[in-house]
């Protein structure tokens, strides 16, 4: 039986398609090695999805004809994570948050103005750092009975702070998540606070690649991933 995998809608990240992150996270979570997920279609909300499994480890994504992802089997993720911030400066930097109340991505789950249960993580830049940061208490109802944040929870949360990292220093322009990959290094708890910070790696024209962290309040790295976006053209 082929297996599929389904998107809630409660996990959009554009308007009307889902959060790319946690996309990547369910494919993840899916493999029995680290993988990097290329997104290649806007996914689909409560809709039932093929996955192809090979037995090389690669994964497709398909809706119908469409291919909506993929995933390559990838050597560990090796990611250089920058100083922590602290909460206390995270809580400050949020002030400069740059989403929007109106737009795309303004009812996404994790970093969406315009919707109420959002998990509020506005990264703003750090003053004086090259990097946005915000907090974040993950909800109990984001984690597993043993109270560890579900992997593509985490994922999704690590996606989003690298669009405003990866324009750091640029007016905001439209690009989207095409590839992912995530290290998890040790759980992450619910309704504890943490720090999101994202940082830009390289702009290369349509192209922005950006690092991400997950990061106790006591400074421990304890997620991290690398994001490829890319600009449509016109």
């Amino acid at each position: 039986m082929t297996p599929s995998l389904i998107v809630p809608a409660r996990f959009n990240g554009p308007l009307d398609s889902g959060n790319g992150g946690y996309c990547a996270g369910l494919m993840a979570g899916l493999a029995d090695r680290p993988v990097e997920v290329s997104l290649r279609s806007p996914i689909p909300l409560d809709t039932p999805l093929d996955v192809l499994v090979g037995e090389d480890g690669t994964m497709r994504v398909s809706n119908g004809e469409t291919l909506v992802a993929d995933a390559q089997p990838a050597a560990p993720l090796e990611l250089e994570v920058p100083e922590p911030v602290t909460v206390e400066a995270a809580r400050e930097a949020m002030d400069g948050y740059r989403g929007l109340d109106d737009g795309p991505f303004c009812r996404c789950f994790v970093c969406g103005r315009a919707r109420e249960d959002s998990f509020g993580v506005f990264a703003g830049q750090v003053e004086g750092r090259e990097l946005v940061a915000s907090t974040w208490t993950p909800p109990r109802w984001a984690a597993d009975d043993r109270g560890e944040v579900r992997p593509e929870i985490v994922s999704a949360t690590l996606d989003c702070p690298t669009y405003f990292a990866a324009h750091i220093e640029d007016e905001l322009t439209i690009s989207y998540l095409v590839r992912f990959a995530v290290r998890a290094e040790t759980p992450v708890r619910a309704e504890r606070e943490h720090v999101v910070i994202s940082w830009p790696i390289e702009t290369a024209g349509r192209k922005r690649r950006a690092g991400s962290a997950v990061v106790t309040a006591e400074g421990q790295t304890v997620a991290a991933a690398e994001a490829l976006l890319l600009q449509p053209r016109g």
